[in-house]
């Protein structure tokens, strides 16, 4: 009988620090043996695995003997460097015991965010995936900054299944999946097996981080995504305490099913819609929604205000007024002309800016629908 995994080739799995590191004792080896088992099981039955793992500050930190509580920048940065090297090991001896090879792969914002630098890191780690290799991934927290950072590994795993085209997206969480409520506060909370599409009402359930080491939580969850399902990657949400959670989500144990778009966006409207930080917004009117839903781009005449200090080419977030984001693309302009340009029609701009106006504010081919 076949389980529930085998209908998706390429799976990207994504790992919290609770599950990895205790704060106590430090690496959960029976957990990660179990992990890695799972792994060398799925790969050998053709399925290709690309690990997003979290744990090198909680690892580190247990290392170097850190206190309880929130860590100052450079003891992050300090902890990281000393996890990064035991996570590695880790994973490496772990797989190995199951003749499986792997290479970690360490990546910032920019890494994703600059094209250049994201089509690089997509051919290495396809590479590594070519090469029958198991891409572990995290966020480089010896550099990153909370200015410049993903903050949390499940956009990061999203970013990365967007990226490198994967089927399925699974995030092994403390909780089995989405409730219509928290399990903890409401004793008739249900937990919703199948979501089709991301709505605002399934944004309205996530909560917030539950743990010291976690930075996300169900909020960032849905984000993961909206991020996926858009590329085309369906998701998972399960519980990855239990041990062998792979084989048990295969198994059919409990989970949230977010099923992938339809309709996916290209690879390069996929890298626009997945942005993580938009450089500034752009209110638009009715009618200009309308125009959006119907593929049309953003003309100036449909914005009501600009708001951020892009320049030409930045992503900026379009929404409607009452705050509802309807899309994310590359503005034709910078925000200064945005900005005197808003609500124009296009027979006055010319007059306006002193130059030929482009097409639109925003191109329909530069736009991701969200």
């Amino acid at each position: 009988m076949k389980g529930i995994l085998s209908g998706y080739r390429r799976i990207v799995v994504k790992i919290g620090s609770a599950l990895l590191v205790d704060r106590a004792s430090g690496l959960k080896r029976e957990w990660l043996a179990g992990m890695a088992a799972d792994t060398a099981r799925l790969a050998a039955g053709g399925h290709e695995l690309l690990v997003v793992s979290s744990g090198a500050i909680a690892l580190g930190r247990t290392v170097l003997a850190l206190p309880k509580g929130p860590l100052k920048l450079e003891e992050s940065q300090a902890a990281a460097a000393v996890g990064q090297i035991a996570l590695a090991r880790a994973w490496a001896e772990a797989l190995e015991a199951h003749g499986v090879r792997t290479g970690q792969v360490l990546l910032t914002l920019d890494d994703t965010e600059s094209r250049r630098r994201y089509l690089n890191a997509r051919a290495t780690i396809g590479t590594l995936v070519k090469l029958a290799a198991v891409p572990v991934i995290n966020e480089n927290d010896t550099v990153a900054t909370s200015e410049i950072r993903y903050g949390d590994n499940d956009r990061l795993a999203a970013r990365v299944a967007a990226m490198m085209r994967a089927d399925l997206l699974v995030l092994l969480s403390d909780i089995d999946g989405l409730y219509t409520a928290s399990p903890a506060a409401d004793p008739d909370a249900k937990l919703i097996a199948h979501v089709e599409r991301i709505t605002p009402a399934i944004e309205a359930m996530a909560g917030g981080a539950a743990s010291e080491y976690s930075r996300g939580g169900m909020k960032t969850k849905i984000e993961a995504g909206k991020i996926a399902t858009l590329a085309g990657t369906a998701m998972m949400i399960t519980l990855g305490s239990r041990s062998n959670p792979l084989a048990a989500l295969d198994g059919g144990a409990s989970h949230t099913l977010f099923a992938a778009s339809r309709q996916p966006v290209s690879a390069w409207k996929s890298w626009i819609g997945g942005q993580l930080e938009p450089a500034g917004r752009l209110t638009v009117d009715a009618g200009a929604a309308k125009a959006l839903a119907a593929g049309k781009s953003l003309l100036a005449a449909g914005v009501r205000q600009v708001d951020g200090a892009f320049e030409r080419g930045d992503t900026v977030s379009i929404v409607d007024e009452d705050g509802n984001e309807l899309a994310r693309g590359l503005s034709a302009y910078d925000a200064a002309d945005a900005r005197r340009i808003a609500g124009r029609r296009s027979a006055e701009i010319e007059a306006l800016l002193g130059y030929a106006p482009r097409a639109a504010m925003v191109h329909r081919d530069d736009l991701a629908m969200r």
